[in-house]
């Protein structure tokens, strides 16, 4: 009892650190995008989605390709399937590294049935930190969204189709917002094109209409080719 309320306690802090620092914080994909904040939204928490998992490593970590919402493509390595358990349903979920820079941390990134209704469509990440024994305590509790779910600034990789988890995880982060909830990566790219393409065609100098004086003289230059 006393190591759940400590869990639930520090679980709470970290959400209201990370509130602090999206809303102020230079690096914030609020402040750095100029976009309005307001308060990150949870699932609330629940130990249910604390699980025990194994990484079951590829025998050589392959170079793979995650469709990003740009339509490019973030490249990684996939080091191996993660096998857990959640209600008594056998699931696993690909791992990957992003690269030089982040050291022994990878990533997790998963869809499930709560994507595109209460969680954001194109799907969430969760993180872990390699060790040894590849034993690991995931807890979906801490499952976050990308950048992009926030603003069209940043460039974010999606789950590829074999992380679509069967089962519903209410546990983590909220979609932040309605109207940013594309319900599949496949209609946040569509829907950015399309926006692209509307902001365009808003953009295009209109078409400048003749003076009087030039289409009375494009009228008698006609009728004068036409008299031969």
């Amino acid at each position: 009892m006393a190591d759940s309320e400590a869990w639930q306690h520090e679980l709470e802090l970290e959400r209201r650190m990370k509130d602090e620092f999206m809303a102020r914080h230079p690096e914030s994909p609020f402040v750095a995008g100029r976009v309005p904040f307001h308060d990150l939204r949870y699932f609330p928490p629940d130990p249910k989605y604390r699980v025990r998992a194994r990484l079951h490593r590829a025998a050589v970590p392959e170079e793979a390709y995650l469709r990003t919402n740009r339509d490019g493509q973030a490249v990684m390595r996939y080091l191996g399937d993660l096998s857990f358990e959640i209600e008594g349903k056998r699931l696993t979920l690909a791992v990957y590294h992003a690269g030089e820079g982040v050291g022994t941390s990878v990533f997790v990134p998963f869809r499930d049935r709560t994507s595109g209704d209460d969680s954001y469509g194109p799907g969430r990440y969760v993180t872990l930190e390699l060790t040894e024994s590849d034993e690991y305590d995931v807890d979906f509790n801490r499952a976050f969204n990308p950048y992009c779910a926030y603003t069209d600034e940043y460039e974010c990789g999606f789950p590829p189709a074999q992380n679509d988890l069967p089962v519903p995880i209410r546990a983590g982060e909220k979609v932040w917002a309605a109207d940013r909830n594309p319900r599949t990566p496949s209609s946040v790219v569509l829907e950015r094109t399309r926006r692209a393409t509307s902001r365009a065609a808003s953009t295009k100098p209109a078409r400048k209409r003749p003076s009087a004086r030039a289409r009375a003289k494009s009228k008698g230059s006609g009728r004068s080719r036409g008299s031969r």
